[in-house]
């Protein structure tokens, strides 16, 4: 088999395992990365340490010979309504909701495409019976999957720095597997997909936090996904009105894309919405998220990736979403929640009685009405 053909059956192995696209980059540097460096000396990375890394300056240097890229994408969209919808006045809930990212509604995502990435390298060994070396990453390894994905033809970069697909959208759970193995066409680098954002800013418009500082530039440390996820701390007062009534990441910047309108809803059952003892992840009860126990909170997020913001990251959000809820005295579960906010507020982890007072103020009460 000559390169084209040897890529033409490895995107058939790729589509076979059961992923949506499949692609193939040469592990090259490519010119994404060149700005890296100036990205991370603003400071634009937070507290992600990982991120400065310097095999992620190109997937050549994460394996010692690495030749190929091959860039896999699994839709994750479900036909559920998105976080900028307003629900019809009959479907409002009786008591305040949170949101959790789609991504994190059902299965943890580095274990479903890990399986399937395995796969194909599996495969792979039976095809091409030269001796080669691969390794499979999902969000795991120092390669900038969106990136790469964009070299291997799956779709471009777009002003929130998603990669989006203009068949699926932006959707999409990437995995990469570098291999040595030399698959990429030689012109595969050169032919990536045009940029169809366009005059469009909606993305940027709509972040409440004012996260995409420029078109194709995110600060995650204004980032919700960041702030909610990532940051062990306190959230920094300015931001905590912003994040509204997300608890674990954000989808605002893909809710309201036009390239997202007609994405094609997943059939996995592996991404539909938790269900557990009459608890979903889809708009979850927020009392229920701040009485949750740690006990209570390994056993619901078990192989999920909301699991990532830990039992105190999550309760921290959910004191913020009710305090931005608007709760007022004698609605529903009124005093239920000031009850367990005022706990919160007189327990000895400072930056939960922080955030629990924090909430207490904004729905009008304090823990000294108990």
């Amino acid at each position: 088999m000559n390169n084209s053909q040897r890529a033409a059956r490895t995107m058939e192995i790729g589509r076979a395992a059961g992923f949506d696209l499949c692609g193939i980059a040469p592990a090259a540097e490519f010119p994404e990365l060149a700005h890296l460096e100036e990205w991370l000396a603003r400071g634009h990375s937070g507290e992600m340490r990982y991120l400065h890394d310097a095999r992620r300056r190109s997937p050549a240097l994460a394996m010692a010979g690495a030749r190929s890229v091959i860039v896999c994408a699994l839709n994750y969209n479900t036909a559920l309504p998105t976080s900028t919808d307003t629900p019809a006045p009959e479907n409002m809930p009786a008591a305040p909701r949170g949101w959790i990212s789609r991504y994190a509604w059902g299965d943890e995502y580095h274990d479903v495409l890990g399986e399937k990435l395995e796969a194909i390298v599996e495969q792979l060994r039976r095809e091409f019976p030269e001796p080669f070396e691969a390794r499979a990453y999902v969000d795991t390894g120092p390669i900038v999957e969106r990136v790469a994905a964009k070299y291997a033809g799956l779709g471009w970069l777009a002003k929130n720095t998603c990669l989006i697909n203009e068949e699926m959208g932006s959707w999409l759970f990437l995995g990469v597997i570098v291999t040595t193995l030399d698959l990429a066409p030689p012109d595969a680098a050169e032919t990536p997909a045009p940029d169809l954002c366009g005059n469009c800013s909606l993305c940027i418009d709509a972040c409440p936090t004012g996260a995409l500082v420029e078109p194709y530039v995110l600060d995650a440390r204004r980032c919700i996904a960041y702030l909610t996820i990532e940051l062990r701390g306190a959230i920094p007062l300015e931001l905590r009105e912003p994040i509204g009534r997300n608890v674990f990441g954000c989808d605002i910047c893909q809710d309201v894309c036009p390239w997202n309108r007609r994405a094609p809803a997943t059939a996995l059952p592996n991404f539909q919405p938790r269900q557990n003892k009459e608890r979903t992840l889809f708009s979850p009860d927020l009392e229920w998220l701040i009485s949750i126990s740690e006990e209570e909170f390994r056993a619901a997020f078990r192989k999920s990736s909301v699991k990532r913001a830990k039992w105190r990251g999550l309760v921290r959000n959910a004191c913020i979403a009710i305090g931005n809820s608007g709760l007022k005295q004698g609605e529903p579960r009124f005093e239920e929640i000031r009850a367990r906010l005022a706990e919160i507020a007189a327990c000895e982890d400072a930056t939960l009685a922080e955030h629990a007072q924090w909430a207490l103020d904004r729905i009008g009460c304090s823990p000294k009405l108990s």
